[in-house]
């Protein structure tokens, strides 16, 4: 098995591909080890004492090197245990049960419901144009919500900390929103 490595834009963070599926539908971040429990691939890639985020997408896994780690280090230790993983066919998650588990919406960012054409406009652009970019640099963009002519979004994975990511939401993400969504003044991260 052959696993690609590619930067991201953001030097503390690798995209991994192993050529094949990760996850079958949506992404997960696991910014910290505590939040590795659900997963032993995260929480082994945590057990290394040298990562500070892993983040899985469709078909890759995104890996943030702790403050100070050479990736000369790192990496190798990465690609053993990914190859081990995805070898073994280790379930990614945990067997176990979400019963119980639930977010509650942010009240910060409830919509309103005369807002519901723009935040359709908002959410198709983001589905369509913003993440599939976003995910080439082993990251994602989520919506967050939109007020007052704000949108609102978190970013996670390789976006998360990285130095061009104001950049690439204000010159980016913000022009392209603003050119197809004139109600959207600023776009903000959260």
């Amino acid at each position: 098995m052959l696993i690609r490595t590619e930067q991201t834009p953001n030097p503390a963070t690798r995209k991994f591909l192993p050529g094949q599926v990760v996850m079958e539908a949506g992404t997960r971040d696991f910014p910290d080890a505590d939040s590795a429990e659900a997963s032993p691939l995260a929480n082994a890639l945590f057990g290394s004492g040298m990562v500070e985020g892993v983040f899985y997408g469709r078909d890759f896994v995104s890996v943030t090197a702790g403050s100070g780690v050479s990736w000369s280090d790192l990496e190798p230790a990465v690609l053993e245990t990914l190859l081990d993983h995805f070898v073994s066919r280790t379930p990614l998650f945990a067997p176990g049960t979400a019963a119980g588990i639930r977010i509650d919406d942010d009240p910060a960012f409830e919509d309103k419901p005369e807002d519901a054409e723009v935040i359709g406009q908002i959410k198709e652009l983001i589905e369509t144009r913003v993440r599939p970019a976003v995910a080439q640099d082993g990251g994602d963009i989520l919506y967050k919500g939109y007020k007052d002519g704000r949108l609102y979004l978190s970013m996670h994975g390789a976006c998360s900390g990285c130095p061009s990511s104001t950049i690439t939401l204000k010159r980016g993400i913000e022009s392209l929103i603003r050119h197809y969504v004139p109600e959207v003044e600023s776009v903000e991260a959260v």
